[in-house]
């Protein structure tokens, strides 16, 4: 059976699995994902790791367009994914509706969750969120990163502090069992980032790419989008 090789921001991985059976059903062809932080997957591509479809923020798929490494005429954007605040299932959920009611969350907070504040698009702006509200020396003690936002909400799910708290895609928290999304960051702290699908360069199964991007745009795509945390 032919194998579709997608590298992938971890935003999307919930979208990508829940439209799998319908792809894998109507092509005969199963889906080998990579999922992961977005610098990371780039890095992949760039190092020359096989890939049909590649699933980055726009900013880095313009970029990968204009040096050739995707087909730049098969973007196409899967929606924009707002970043947010996500505690335990059963937590009492904190007041973070403002950056002063935010800060003090965080303050109190004994266990921070969030994804790599170097290559993934969360992490690399939760990080700055932190600076920004003058407490990331504060509880630097208490950050739990993980290598993507996947792998930290699930952190994060298994945690045994009493005041755990955490932030990433909205996609990633919702996609992750034993959490529940709180609210996205707010006014000042916050972050939208636009997730776009392309055709990679050196493709095998350009065909079968775009018929997974034609599921994860249109038709069954829109409600999964919409469940999923794509606005």
């Amino acid at each position: 059976m032919k194998k579709l090789r997608i590298l992938s921001g971890g935003a999307a991985q919930g979208l990508v699995e829940a439209l799998r059976p319908t792809f894998e059903a109507e092509t005969d062809c199963t889906i080998e994902g990579m999922f992961g932080a977005v610098g990371a997957m780039r890095a992949r591509l760039l190092g020359g790791d096989p890939a049909d479809l590649v699933i980055l923020t726009r900013a880095l798929i313009d970029g990968l367009a204009r040096n050739g490494h995707v087909v730049g005429a098969t973007a196409a954007d899967l929606g924009t994914v707002e970043t947010a605040i996500a505690v335990r299932q059963g937590d009492a959920t904190p007041r973070v509706g403002d950056a002063a009611a935010l800060r003090a969350a965080l303050l109190d907070a004994d266990a921070i969750h969030f994804p790599d504040p170097e290559q993934a698009t969360a992490g690399i702006h939760f990080a700055k969120v932190l600076r920004d509200l003058s407490i990331h020396d504060e509880v630097a003690p208490r950050l739990k990163t993980a290598p993507n936002g996947a792998t930290a909400m699930r952190e994060l799910a298994a945690s045994t502090s009493r005041r755990a708290i955490g932030c990433t895609q909205a996609t990633e928290i919702l996609s992750t069992p034993g959490i529940v999304l709180v609210v996205p960051l707010p006014p000042g702290c916050a972050l939208a980032t636009v997730y776009t699908a392309a055709t990679a360069a050196k493709a095998q199964l350009q065909a079968e790419a775009a018929r997974l991007v034609a599921l994860l745009t249109d038709g069954p795509g829109r409600e999964e989008r919409r469940r999923l945390g794509f606005v």
